[in-house]
């Protein structure tokens, strides 16, 4: 899915970071707060303006998993898939979501709606399985009861 983003509202940002040695990381923060992901507009524009090469911030970009080089859904889900919600059955319900919403692991649906992410622990453990939808977390999961939570935010949009 690519959206246009406004460049210029990056400027800011790098004029910020300019005489701070080893900034690319918290321009990048910085970018993805704004935009929600880091576009290739969006890496191309700071390559452009603080000469760092192309390569260099893709490579930051694409190593560090708190980066998203793709636009995320309106509601991002954090499924849990740490060892509490994976012995309460978390990666059949987590599998069983991906089909639901025809995704794979971090994949958004075509409406644009759901980003679904399986993540190491949300910190809930008492209420296994769970994930975490727009920062309001759903515990005691069930495959139905997850379908059930997804439809609900579909219906309201």
């Amino acid at each position: 899915m690519k959206i246009k983003i406004d460049t210029s509202l990056i400027l800011p940002i790098v004029k910020k970071y300019a005489n701070q040695k080893g900034s690319l990381i918290s321009i990048l923060q910085s970018v993805q707060e704004l935009f929600g992901y880091i576009s290739t507009d969006a890496i191309e524009f700071i390559a452009k303006k603080t000469g760092i090469a192309i390569a260099k911030i893709e490579g930051v970009a694409s190593f560090y998993s708190q980066f998203r080089t793709e636009p995320i859904g309106k509601y991002h889900i954090l499924f849990c898939l740490g060892t509490a919600c994976h012995v309460n059955s978390g990666k059949e319900i987590f599998d069983r979501l991906k089909d639901f919403l025809d995704v794979k692991d971090n994949g958004t649906t075509e409406d644009g709606l759901f980003t679904l992410s399986g993540v190491a622990c949300i910190g809930c453990c008492s209420l296994a399985p769970a994930f975490m939808i727009s920062g309001k977390v759903y515990g005691g999961l069930t495959s139905e009861k997850a379908i059930e939570i997804i439809r609900g935010l579909r219906d309201n949009g």
